[in-house]
């Protein structure tokens, strides 16, 4: 069951995102900080720690899930190491995440060749 619901709710939070895509005239970028910046007000508010608990990866892989993570690491580290914590506790928090996102995009460079995206004129 517990794969189920994180299918679910994954599921959901991607249906949301193609939904604002189709029905508005939101960039894509905008939509992404816009998830972003959900995730941390639902985990200041409270909503979104029980929904990773419910849920798992189908809540803590969308971009809502990394908007939470940084704001949760901010509020550890603040409490722990005061305002300096406002600073380092987001990279803390998102270290692995940011290093994986920038290693794997690495790998994808070196592995596969860049093509032209623009369409050939035939005259």
């Amino acid at each position: 069951m517990d794969y189920l619901w994180a299918f679910i709710t994954g599921g959901a939070l991607c249906a949301v995102g193609q939904l604002l895509i189709d029905l508005t005239a939101m960039t894509p970028a905008r939509i992404l900080v816009t998830y972003v910046v959900s995730g941390v007000f639902l985990g200041a508010v409270g909503i979104y720690e029980p929904l990773t608990e419910f849920a798992g990866a189908g809540a803590t892989v969308p971009l809502t899930g990394f908007g939470y993570n940084l704001s949760r690491g901010v509020r550890e580290a603040v409490e722990k190491d005061g305002l300096i914590g406002a600073l380092t506790g987001g990279l803390e928090a998102c270290a692995g995440g940011i290093a994986a996102a920038v290693l794997f995009g690495l790998l994808a460079a070196v592995i596969f060749r860049r093509g032209d995206k623009t369409a050939k004129l035939v005259r």
